[in-house]
């Protein structure tokens, strides 16, 4: 065979600092007789034979390249008797393998606020495009004050900048209202099939604009995400029905923007049928496909043995010699190339039966039709002919000599037996084959299948009983309108009868609508067969409507037309529609106009929904033997926009931070918003005044407001109320509710702190309540003198407390202290600051048990002295616990001395710990078991 590469050339840049003194292009094929190899550079033939270049098998070693000789494009040529195949092109190039490029779709951006790690948090206000890096903010509020730094990394090569910090000061008319305006807009896009592509917009506005995407007269992609922002689509595994006009709208109710580019999808070359090795024979015609797909359109062009040869589709006529060799179909756009090669061969040989002789018995039934197979092999084509016995057969009325050398004999009699004998010649030989044609009995239905009418759930049966030829088997096959139906996995509802011969009855069980169609039995042998049919009419429920369509859509009705679908035998009495929407997957039934829908009708309004909601249709028909299927959903739309109707509850609030009023209600669930760009408007003042402040909420989400006037009195009464809005206008106000404003923190400073110092890590802090009947509790603030006061640790206590333990203290360390009264609003001024130095940290040593000797019914325990570090806390005495072994709780012992007496266990082991006593706390333990 001809040469089939293993390994083809690929680009190769060189770098022009590299040590090495050579690059190689790498080539390897396989073929047999073994192949020779040849290499182009930029389509003129490389020597060889000069010192520059060496082979290794197929591989290319270029010594000591130089950029102005050996940059280029490289072929590799296979070849051997069968033909020549040539590689795909692959470049060498020159340059520093060090220099690093940075693609902009590798770069992530991110802003910070103040300093980093703090990483603004993106929502429907704000957002950074990863197109460009910029940060957008729809509406600024005071809490965006700060100054901001552009953060980018690259997840490539791991690395990471950020910009200067630059300042954002937000002007005091930051309330006004203004239309949305889209600042961020994607451009027309080329996209590569299967790609993902993502597409950016963002609008300025006050309120935050929603923004929509859509597909111009075409219905999203199945792959398309919308992220929680709304600001980005993202289309995964792009394909060309994903080609089209995309649109972004903005709105708030102030106005709305658009903005539409385009995405064109395009592909590299893929083939669709390409050409594999073939064998042809000689003197016939070659048609060889070669199709790939691509956009553009990929051009083909074709080699043969390495040299070009044809554009377009390949046809051959009459075959010779010269046409075998190794062929190449290349197809190409802008975007790739690709090959497919393969070796054509062509071949002589006189006719032979050896491989496919004729059948020696041939069995045809009686008044039948009989095909007698002539396949010998051959090339050229050979001319046929037959004969019975000595008679030479000639075409008829009833025999006929195919094309292909196959013999057709109809209307079979007894007198049609015998022996058969095709020739078959070429112009490089003859040859023949014999078989023996015996006649069989016809196979016949005598007595055929009925038509059948049932309900469902009933029980139907298709009578079948054939004559035939009693030397052949005889077997039925049954089918449902075209299709065999198989008993193993149908055996719940079909049954046949195969114990009674020359029998077929079908019994079909508990029969199901889809069971209705035509039935075919068919009685056939290894020789002929014979079918006859009968129709199973099934009456039942009707069948799902169809064609659902959505129109004349307003705020709480919609009109819905449908075609009816199958009765089944059994007139349509009533039509129910019901409707989903997203807040549950429940279908429930839509109240209509008119109530009831009768069978014969194919239309109806559907009332009393909800306004701006998302709903799904489907419709279910009703006759008197039940309900059917229901339809398939309707497309989903969406009801117009209404004012809300519905005013917030639990209105109330108080409390907060000083000079804060704050006002709290439960938001309203979307089924309640009405319309787009929902918020809320609270009203608020003073008790006992006119005039009602307003201010707005955009977020539907948020169900409190925090009012902030330094100039607000603690503690004082505000009437409150809230409604809800969205653009098409406000709903009710709640119901007022009276609140308080903050209270302020409290002015009194605690007195009469204390501390006492419990060991080297623990003291107890005390103090005096203040009057004031708000406090909620107290702070105890602690740091240690190296430390900053700025660094110190809180604890907090209730109001209920009168002083608190601080632990995991420093040893040998100054502590400063101070306690402070807080409540709602804030800290009231710390008490004096006072000290004091935690005690030396108990000894490090641990006593060294030297012996346990036991005394009758005691043990004796000795250790030895522990001596203090300068450092440490001296040693007042030992505290002994005596335990069972794997238990926590024991008996307490203390002593002076270096050595102690305990009861000898009176069941198991028992466990005793020794460990050192100071003023600093308990020592490290020591422990033997007795």
């Amino acid at each position: 065979y001809g040469p089939v590469f293993e390994e083809q050339p690929i680009d190769t840049i060189y770098p022009e600092e590299s040590s090495d003194g050579q690059v190689s292009m790498n080539c390897r094929a396989r073929a047999i007789p073994f192949p020779t190899y040849r290499w182009k550079l930029n389509n003129w033939d490389i020597d060889l034979t000069k010192e520059r270049y060496s082979m290794v098998g197929g591989r290319l070693v270029i010594n000591n390249p130089e950029k102005s000789r050996d940059a280029g494009k490289y072929v590799c040529v296979v070849s051997n008797i069968f033909g020549t195949v040539r590689s795909s092109e692959a470049t060498l190039s020159f340059g520093c393998k060090l220099i690093k490029y940075f693609p902009s779709d590798d770069l992530s951006y991110r802003w910070l606020l103040n300093e980093f790690p703090v990483f603004i948090t993106l929502d429907k206000r704000r957002f950074v495009s990863q197109t460009n890096g910029n940060l957008y903010i729809a509406n600024v509020e005071a809490s965006d004050k700060g100054n901001y730094s552009c953060f980018v990394s690259s997840p490539s090569i791991t690395k990471s900048v950020f910009s200067k910090f630059i300042p954002l000061i937000p002007q005091s008319d930051r309330a006004k209202v203004y239309p949305a305006d889209i600042k961020v807009k994607f451009k027309d896009t080329y996209a590569l099939l299967g790609q993902n592509v993502t597409l950016e917009c963002f609008a300025l506005g006050n309120p935050v604009p929603e923004l929509r995407w859509s597909k111009y007269l075409e219905p999203m992609p199945a792959t398309a995400e919308i992220s929680m922002s709304g600001a980005v689509l993202k289309i995964f595994n792009i394909q060309y029905e994903d080609e089209g006009l995309y649109e972004c709208e903005a709105e708030n109710y102030k106005g709305k923007d658009k903005h539409q580019a385009r995405i064109y999808v395009q592909a590299s070359p893929e083939w669709v049928e390409h050409i594999n090795d073939t064998e042809k024979d000689i003197g016939s015609d070659l048609y060889w496909p070669c199709v790939a797909t691509g956009k553009p359109i990929p051009t083909i062009r074709w080699l043969k043995n390495g040299v070009s040869f044809r554009k377009g589709e390949l046809r051959l006529q009459s075959l010779t010699f010269d046409d075998a060799g190794m062929y190449q179909c290349i197809a190409e756009n802008t975007h790739g190339i690709i090959y497919a090669n393969a070796e054509l061969k062509i071949v002589a040989s006189p006719p032979t039966f050896e491989l496919n002789p004729m059948k020696k018995k041939i069995l045809a039934a009686k008044g039948g039709r009989v095909i007698i197979e002539c396949k010998p092999k051959a090339a050229p084509k050979p001319k046929f002919s037959w004969s019975k016995g000595t008679e030479l057969l000639v075409n008829g009325s009833r025999i006929r000599i195919w094309d292909d050398g196959s013999l057709e004999i109809i209307n079979i009699t007894k007198l049609d037996e015998g022996r058969y004998t095709c020739f078959a010649e070429n112009n490089r030989g003859k040859a023949n084959s014999t078989g023996v044609l015996e006649m069989t009995e016809a196979t016949r239905i005598t007595l055929a299948p009925l038509n059948v009418d049932v309900t469902v759930g009933e029980n139907a049966t298709m009578q079948c009983i054939a004559s035939h030829d009693p030397t052949l088997d005889l077997t039925f096959i049954w089918s449902l309108n075209g299709f065999v139906i198989d008993f193993e996995k149908e055996h719940e509802h079909y049954e046949r009868n195969v114990m009674i011969k020359s029998n077929g009855e079908l019994l079909i069980k508990n029969v199901q609508l889809r069971h209705a169609g035509r039935y075919t039995c068919t009685a056939q042998t290894i020789v002929d067969n014979s079918s006859a049919s009968a129709d199973l009419v099934v009456r039942g429920p009707p069948g799902p409507p169809g064609g659902i369509r959505v129109e004349e859509i307003r705020d709480t009705a919609v009109a819905l037309t449908w075609s009816r679908g199958t009765d089944n035998h059994s007139p349509i009495s009533k039509y129910t529609i019901q409707s989903k929407t997203f807040l549950s997957e429940e279908w429930k039934d839509a109240k209509t106009e008119p109530s009831d829908i009768e069978g014969n009708m194919e239309s109806a309004r559907v009332i009393d929904l909800i306004p701006w909601m998302e709903y799904e249709f489907r419709i279910i028909a009703t006759n008197t033997l039940g309900t059917g299927e229901p339809s398939m959903p309707s497309q989903r739309i969406r009801t117009e926009g209404a004012p809300p109707n519905v005013a917030p509850s639990d209105v109330g609030g108080g409390g907060g931070s000083n000079r804060e009023l704050t006002i709290t209600w439960m938001p309203l669930s979307r089924e309640y918003h009405y319309g787009n760009n929902f918020g809320y408007i609270v009203a608020f003042k003073p008790f006992g005044e006119k005039e009602w402040r307003r201010v707005t909420v955009t977020n539907p989400e948020i169900g409190r407001y925090v009012h902030k006037d330094e100039s607000m009195p603690p503690s004082t009464q505000y009437q409150v109320k809230v409604k809800a809005f969205n653009n098409k206008g406000d709903g009710p106000f709640s119901l007022t509710a009276v609140i308080y404003s903050a209270q302020d923190a409290p002015t009194e400073i605690p007195t009469d702190v204390s501390i006492k110092v419990l060991s080297s890590s623990e003291m107890s802090v005390s103090w005096h309540h203040v009057s004031d009947k708000s406090v909620e509790g107290y702070q105890i603030r602690y740091w240690a003198a190296h430390d900053k006061e700025a660094a110190a640790q809180r604890v907090q206590v209730s109001n209920q407390e009168y002083s608190t333990k601080l632990e995991n203290l420093k040893p040998n360390t100054r502590y400063y202290v101070d306690v402070s009264a807080f409540n709602s609003a804030g800290y009231g001024p710390p008490s004096r600051t006072i000290d004091t130095v935690t005690r030396k940290a108990p000894p490090s040593q641990r006593p060294r048990i030297i012996s346990s000797v036991r005394s009758g019914s005691r043990y004796i325990i000795t250790w030895d002295h522990v001596k203090a570090k300068s450092n440490e806390s001296a040693v007042e005495g030992y505290k002994v616990l005596y335990r069972p072994d794997g238990q926590h709780e024991g008996k307490l012992f203390s002593t002076g001395k270096h050595t102690i007496e305990v009861p000898v266990p009176s069941d198991g082991e028992y466990v005793v710990e020794v460990r050192a006593h100071s003023e600093g706390g308990d020592g490290e333990v020591a422990q033997i078991k007795i």
